[in-house]
């Protein structure tokens, strides 16, 4: 009996020190847990260990800029960024995250590599999408998406990555520039995105998320 008691307290105090241990924490609400941490052990749950999501409803963060990245992180601990498929999953895990945090999670992934997943788009809306990103819609005004975010769609500082990331996810961005203001420190984007029909915007996204496979 002595010896189980013994085993059972052993045991007991492993696991409290394992639930204290800041790195194998899920604690968001704590500043020292590292963000390599939370990348892995709490953000993952969506987007992936690596930042490859395999979900078309969360984006792929791998290989994102670090500038776009902390970004978008202080717009939802602001609450400035109100998209819907945001702010209900963002608002909560970044109420309390530090500026050390997003920015050592923006470092995270911004050294994660993107992989390729499985093309998600129509294959004969490739040429249409590459038009639009490269040389925009004249007739319309819209400059070319490749102007900020690159000419491999690999962004630029405060422009996000685009290649690889999923469809529906860049649709779902677009019309949220297009149609509201729920996404405020994207104002030129709202511009951009103002007069894309229904059908740019499925050609663009279906481009750009088979980008790093063509």
């Amino acid at each position: 009996m002595k010896l189980l008691g013994l085993t059972i307290l052993v045991v007991a105090a492993a696991a409290a020190t394992g639930c204290a241990n800041s790195d194998r924490s899920r604690d968001i609400s704590n500043p020292n847990v590292s963000g390599a941490t939370l990348a892995q052990q709490v953000c993952s749950n969506c987007h992936g260990v690596t930042g490859n999501s395999i979900s078309p409803n969360f984006p792929n963060l791998a290989g994102q800029t670090e500038p776009y990245f902390v970004a978008q992180l202080s717009g939802f601990k602001s609450h400035g960024r109100r998209d819907p498929a945001g702010f209900e999953y963002m608002w909560g895990l970044s109420r309390s995250l530090t500026e050390d945090q997003m920015k050592l999670l923006a470092a995270y992934y911004t050294r994660q590599t993107p992989v390729s997943q499985p093309i998600e788009g129509d294959r004969e809306r490739f040429v249409a999408g590459k038009s639009i990103f490269e040389g925009g819609v004249p007739a319309k005004g819209i400059p070319a998406c490749a102007t900020c975010h690159g000419a491999e769609a690999k962004g630029n500082a405060v422009f996000p990555r685009l290649a690889g990331q999923h469809v529906a996810y860049i649709a779902k961005q677009l019309l949220v520039f297009q149609r509201t203001d729920e996404r405020p420190e994207g104002s030129l984007m709202k511009t951009v995105a103002h007069d894309l029909t229904a059908q740019n915007i499925v050609d663009v996204a279906s481009y750009l998320q088979a980008l790093p496979s063509l």
